[in-house]
Formats: structure tokens, C-alpha cells, sequence
């Protein structure tokens, strides 16, 4: 007997995306994005978002059938991100999945989409080993959880204080005049220019956050620096060394990221670290990490880049994997909850 077919939505922000799975196997991947519709905003607009998805979703679902092959009599379970995310985004997304579930017979199941963005690494990388980090970095959110089973099993040992590491790239990106989203423009200004050239700050690294903070991150500090290392030279009439600012902004971030996290890999005795999340395609971020776990002999997972960013695969891959433990369903009165905590996998 084959493994179920498990169809996953995601619709937390500005992707709407459907994909299918069977066991540990992905079928079709499939997203529509909206960001171009918010470029010229400088920002996501959650109205715009949610029409986008409303307008996005029976489309996607049938172009992923499509390229699947596949029927949609043959799904036998419907996986959903409920949060966290947009109200607005969540809304149409378990609106669509809870109508599959009642139309086609089979349970419903929303997940965190957060956890997803590790999950997703199971598709690509295998099974994880008993025991994993995850570092998961995004527009939104900065966490490091350490992992026993990716379903029942997930700690968070910390998170983002204020900006997460995307959102401060973007704010970053705004005030040096670069078009939105800024973290791929920072990124390639940053391999054009010198990481050492100016000594921004390492948020939460000082002796004395330890105790409270060791695992926890902050980038609005580092924010502020940039803006006034930035207004500083303006005001003296001096050029802005953008691709220098850049590179030196890059590298503290991934400094602090990397840093505090193979420090929580060595004081719980992990040797495996999967990096997932939109910002896990910061070419920074990828070099310096693979470049400590290989001094700390630790194993580094990453995902290819199109499943860093929002997808329907790391949701399916963790209705899957919810599935294959025989974790009740959810009920049809689900809820999305925009800050759903990563206590929970499964709502």
C-alpha cells in the first residue's frame, strides 16, 4: 500500500503555493507570487496579498494536479499553513483547504509554518538524525530550535527580539536607496565590496546578555548603526561606500547568526544544522555557516534556494510527516493565528 497523498497549501504572506507529497517524496511544487504586485509599495500590503491569494489559489491547485498528474479524488489528507503569518493571507488559504476537506472526505491539517520552512529539508536531504538544529531566518522571523522529532519533538531556544534578519536587510536596503525587497540587492552589492571595512555591531553577543539572551537575536540595533554610519558621512558631504556598507551590514548578521548557533550545537551536543527560510539564500549566511560547522564538525543542511523562500512543499513535507505519526487531525473550526507559537506544530 502506497504512502497518502498529502496536499499542501501555503498562503502566509505574498506566495500562494501548492504542492503534493507522498511519504518523503514531492510530487509538484507550485507558487504564484504576488511581490511585484507590493514593489511598488516598499512593502507587503496584506489586502493586496489576500486578493492575490484569492485569485491565486484554484489556479495553482490545478496547474500543481496538472503537473502531477494527479487526480484530485486521489489526495487523501489537505495540509495548511494556520499560522504564523497575515490574518488576512491565513484566512484565504485554510478557507480553501477546509473546503477541499469537506468536498473530498479527508482530514484537514494546519500547521506552523515556521517549522515547515525545516521540514521541508526532509524532501530533499532525507530523514533527519534523531537530533537537529534548525535555524530558520525570514523577512519575519529569526528562530533556532532544537529539534528531537519535527512533529512532537520541537524547543525553541530562542528568536528575534525586534527586526528578524529579512526585515532588517529590507530596512537596510530602503535607506540605502535599493529597490524592494532589499536582500537580494544587498547581497549581491555586499560581494562587491569589503565585510571588514566598518565594524557595525554584534546584537546580544556582549558577556552580559548571556544569561537571558545567549540564543536570542537582535537586529534593530544594527539597523540604527547602519543609518547613522550613513547620515554621518551625508552630513560631512562624503560618498557612501554602498557596496562596503553593504558587505560589513552582511556580515554582521551572519556573524550573530552562525555564531549563536553552532554555540547552541555544542552545548547540546547536535552535530547536524538545518538552515532554512527566505534569508537561508543569503550567499553570507550559506559561506559562513558552512565554513563553522565544517571547524565544529557539525553536518550543514540547507535547501535549494526555491524552497527557502514560501512554498507549498515544506507545508505538505509537515502534513506528511504529521500524517505518517498518526497525529489527530484538526478540526474544521481551525483558527489561523498570526503569531501562532512554535510549541505548536499542528493546530
Amino acid at each position: 500500500m502506497s504512502a497518502p497523498l498529502v496536499l499542501g497549501i501555503e498562503s502566509s504572506c505574498d506566495e500562494t503555493g501548492v504542492a503534493l507529497v507522498r511519504g518523503g517524496e514531492l510530487l509538484v511544487d507550485a507558487v504564484a507570487s504576488s511581490m511585484d504586485e507590493h514593489a511598488r509599495y516598499g512593502g507587503i500590503i496584506p489586502e493586496v496579498a489576500s486578493r492575490a491569494h484569492l485569485e491565486a489559489m484554484v489556479p495553482t491547485i490545478e496547474r500543481a494536479l496538472a503537473e502531477a498528474d494527479v487526480d484530485l479524488g486521489q489526495v487523501d489528507a489537505i495540509a495548511v499553513t494556520a499560522g504564523p503569518g497575515l490574518v488576512g493571507p491565513l484566512t484565504i488559504g485554510a478557507a480553501a483547504a477546509k473546503a477541499l476537506s469537506i468536498g473530498l472526505g479527508v482530514p484537514l491539517y494546519g500547521v506552523n509554518h515556521v517549522i515547515g520552512h525545516a521540514a521541508v529539508d526532509e524532501l530533499v536531504h532525507g530523514p533527519f538524525p534523531e537530533r537537529v538544529m534548525a535555524l530558520v531566518v525570514s523577512g519575519g522571523h529569526s528562530s533556532l530550535l532544537l529539534v528531537d522529532d519535527i512533529v512532537t519533538g520541537v524547543t525553541e531556544l530562542g528568536s528575534t527580539l525586534d527586526d528578524a534578519a529579512g526585515e532588517a536587510f529590507d530596512k537596510v536596503g530602503r535607506l540605502l536607496g535599493l529597490p524592494y525587497p532589499g536582500g537580494p540587492h544587498i547581497d549581491r552589492l555586499a560581494r562587491e565590496g569589503d565585510p571588514t571595512a566598518i565594524r557595525f555591531p554584534r546584537g546580544l553577543t556582549a558577556a552580559k546578555d548571556q544569561a537571558k539572551h545567549a540564543y536570542d537575536f537582535s537586529f534593530s540595533g544594527l539597523k540604527t548603526s547602519v543609518a547613522r554610519w550613513v547620515e554621518t558621512r551625508e552630513d560631512a558631504g562624503q560618498a557612501v561606500p554602498v557596496a562596503d556598507v553593504a558587505a560589513s551590514f552582511a556580515a554582521a548578521v551572519a556573524d550573530v547568526l552562525t555564531a549563536k548557533t553552532i554555540a547552541a550545537c555544542r552545548r547540546h551536543g547536535i552535530d547536524t544544522l538545518v538552515v532554512g527560510g527566505g534569508f537561508s539564500a543569503n550567499s553570507q549566511l550559506r559561506e559562513l555557516a558552512a565554513l563553522r560547522c565544517a571547524e565544529a564538525g557539525i553536518e550543514l543542511r540547507i535547501p535549494p534556494i526555491k524552497f527557502c523562500t514560501d512554498n507549498g512543499a515544506m507545508i505538505a513535507a509537515l502534513g506528511a510527516a504529521a500524517v505518517r505519526r498518526g497525529i489527530a487531525p484538526s478540526d474544521l473550526s481551525l483558527p489561523v493565528d498570526s503569531s501562532m507559537p512554535l510549541t505548536r506544530t499542528t493546530a
